[in-house]
């Protein structure tokens, strides 16, 4: 049986260089070249930092409020915490080197109907992350 909650983690590996891919993941003005599923980004830094806030607005309009929960970029982990409405979600970002390229990987916690819904549009955006 699923529980209400839980976590999903979704990865994907490509021919980018971990350096390259980190720089991505973290500047928050190159999200929607590689997600297109956010339409529009709101943050106040070039990088994103621990307990920095920003806004995303994504498909049909959807806009969501989040805040920078830990970044750690010897470790290339980063992790975020997201709202809209009464939804609440946190996300767990890391970048690994790997043959040919690296591997980024994103571990999604909140409600288990919206993590299998969105499960296909990270494993769509982490593969244009890495390649």
């Amino acid at each position: 049986m699923l529980s209400p909650s839980g976590s999903l983690r979704v990865a994907a590996t490509g021919p980018a260089a971990p350096d390259e891919v980190w720089d991505r993941y973290t500047h928050p003005a190159r999200w929607s070249s590689w997600a297109p599923h956010l339409r529009e980004v709101d943050h106040p830094g070039d990088v994103v930092a621990p307990g920095s806030r920003g806004r995303v607005t994504g498909f049909g309009g959807l806009v969501a409020v989040f805040h920078v929960d830990a970044v750690d970029e010897a470790a290339r982990t980063w992790a975020w915490s997201v709202r809209t409405g009464p939804l609440r979600l946190r996300f767990d970002h890391d970048v690994r080197p790997a043959a040919g390229g690296s591997t980024a990987s994103m571990t999604a916690h909140g409600p288990w109907p919206v993590l299998l819904a969105y499960a296909p549009v990270a494993r769509w955006a982490l593969g244009r992350l890495v390649s």
